[in-house]
């Protein structure tokens, strides 16, 4: 399934995506899943997909204000250097372990948001990733039953603002930015992605790619992501793992090129659709 969360006639909804519309589940499944986290954490999927087959609502798509595809996740995981060529351009050493940093819930915006510009920085970047929604909580997860805890897969663009993740050795303040992080515009169950290290990774930056990889080139695979960051907190369903960006940011290129007021970037993912969000200053 291809799901999405959105507000519909102002009330928070989800459903299942069709070529022109979405399939909102009936009342009665909303009021016992309020949303796709709780759909989630009851293991309640595929009683999701008969609910909408059997008496689905299809609602155009044109008339829905998309929201992150988890609107706000227990715990957001972000990898940072991830691919070979982004760790080379960074100037970095080979790592044991997987550099691991977190998101707030509040940063996130969904794909036709505007990402937001701090006005007292000319330093904000893209960073185009694949987005892992835990389904099946867990703690101490072996590398070999990893993906049997994947809901699915959705693209992400980890909005960075250079100068303040910068300030010290600590990257949190440049990534945590209000409406820096964009998450959607599909969730994508994995049943239906079937290999992920087969699908190629895309940023484009007013048209212009500026960013390609593809997803085998994940230096920490995910398996390996899963089990580290389960050893030391439970993953819980609906939880998100950012994976990591490739070579390519706007920040290592001669000259930089940082994204600014009016551009648009888009982050595509064969298979999970487009992510694209234009930038504006936050007020």
């Amino acid at each position: 399934m291809k799901l999405a969360s959105f507000s519909h006639q102002g009330r928070a909804a989800y459903g299942v995506v069709q070529p022109d519309h979405c399939l909102v589940p009936p009342a009665e499944f909303l009021g016992r899943f309020p949303d796709l986290a709780s759909v989630l954490r009851a293991g309640a999927l595929a009683e999701l997909e008969a609910a909408v087959r059997d008496g689905g609502t299809p609602v155009p798509l044109g008339a829905v204000q998309a929201l992150p595809v988890i609107p706000a996740p227990g715990k957001i995981f972000c990898v940072g250097l991830n691919y070979k060529t982004h760790v080379a351009e960074m100037k970095r050493a080979d790592a044991e372990y997987p550099a691991i940093f977190v998101r707030f819930a509040d940063s996130l915006i969904a794909a036709g948001d505007t990402l937001l510009r701090p006005a007292f920085s000319e330093r904000f970047d893209y960073e185009g990733e694949l987005a892992i929604v835990i389904g099946k909580g867990g703690r101490h997860i072996a590398q070999a039953d990893a993906f049997d805890h994947i809901a699915g897969y959705a693209c992400f663009n980890d909005g960075s603002v250079r100068d303040w993740q910068r300030h010290t050795h600590q990257w949190t303040p440049g990534k945590n930015f209000p409406g820096t992080g964009a998450f959607g515009p599909y969730l994508v169950t994995a049943d239906e992605v079937g290999d992920v290290n087969a699908l190629t990774l895309q940023t484009r930056l007013n048209g212009d790619v500026v960013q390609q990889a593809s997803l085998s080139d994940l230096i920490f695979t995910i398996p390996v992501v899963i089990e580290y960051l389960s050893r030391f907190t439970p993953l819980s369903p609906g939880d998100v793992i950012a994976t990591g960006t490739p070579g390519g940011v706007g920040d290592k290129r001669n000259p930089p090129l940082y994204m600014k007021d009016g551009d648009v970037v888009e982050v595509e993912i064969t298979g999970l659709g487009t992510l694209r969000n234009s930038v504006g200053t936050a007020a």
